[in-house]
């Protein structure tokens, strides 16, 4: 599940660079927004998160007033992808371990909830190449930044998806739910 401007920028914060455009998808959020990614989460999942992305929202999620968003991501667990599982607070958590894609292969074979990852190029990339992504959902915004991080990244091996669904929100922004279909089909 990513956040993403049409031109593919997925950085909402610093990060350490010159990135001008901070929080840049506040003036889209709405209500029927909220409630419609909460139903793209389903019912039960847990959450794969990279250390930035895990640092944001732990600085945010168990301190919000009680909705039902902010109760669904504080029950799930978070697996995070990080050096520093010592300094991981909030919970309940579980550390990757140092081979990601042998951890995240360890999560999906014992079943069990959604596995949803939010916020990591870099954690795509990776699960794209080693075929562990069943779905993508690209929340699309209608603005163009020009620069930042890009939800894939150079390298990024080539794939093939089906449109799964879509839904137009009122403030033009766009959930548009992709199926992995395999290898890139050309010509």
């Amino acid at each position: 599940m990513e956040h993403i401007s049409l031109d593919g920028v997925i950085q909402h914060s610093r990060d350490g660079d010159d990135f001008p455009y901070s929080d840049w998808t506040a003036a889209y959020r709405t209500p029927a927004g909220r409630d419609a990614i909460l139903a793209a989460y389903g019912e039960s999942f847990d959450l794969l998160l990279g250390r930035r992305t895990y640092d944001i929202w732990s600085a945010f999620w168990p301190k919000a007033p009680r909705s039902p968003m902010a109760d669904a991501l504080n029950a799930a667990t978070k697996y995070v992808a990080t050096h520093r599982p010592e300094s991981l607070e909030w919970g309940p958590f579980e550390e990757l371990g140092t081979d990601i894609v042998e951890g995240v292969r360890r999560i999906k074979s014992h079943g069990g909830p959604d596995l949803i990852l939010s916020g990591s190029s870099t954690l795509t990339s990776a699960l794209l190449e080693h075929a562990l992504v069943d779905e993508v959902l690209l929340i699309v915004y209608p603005v163009l930044l020009g620069t930042g991080k890009r939800f894939f990244a150079e390298g990024t091996p080539p794939r093939s998806f089906e449109l799964a669904g879509t839904k137009a929100m009122p403030s033009g922004v766009i959930l548009s739910t992709y199926k992995l279909a395999g290898p890139l089909r050309t010509g």
